[in-house]
């Protein structure tokens, strides 16, 4: 990751100048922030940070049993939404840039 991604990352609004990696030993101990949003029960989606300072949102069909057990398939094998139908469902990003 470069010099140039850390910098944007830390010129982020608060609070997610800090919930992204601003260095390169920030880096490695870095995870995601992950959240999800039922839009039926078989219908999920799912927001995932990315560590260049953006954000991308995904959704599947799930079975509906479970979401907390349900989310991960969602954000590894789901579509990912265009970014004005998850801004509309994830309103809490506004201030991050929407992974292209």
């Amino acid at each position: 990751m470069n010099q140039a991604i850390f910098e944007r990352n830390a010129n982020l609004p608060e609070p997610w100048n800090t919930r992204f990696p601003t260095t390169g030993e920030e880096m490695q101990t870095w995870t995601a922030s992950i959240t999800f949003h039922a839009l039926h029960f078989n219908v999920l989606c799912v927001a995932r940070t990315r560590a260049e300072g953006t954000w991308g949102a995904y959704i599947s069909a799930v079975p509906g049993l479970n979401h907390d057990n349900e989310w991960e398939a969602v954000a590894n094998q789901g579509g990912k939404l265009s970014e004005s139908v998850a801004r509309a469902i994830f309103p809490g990003f506004d201030d991050v840039p929407y992974a292209k």
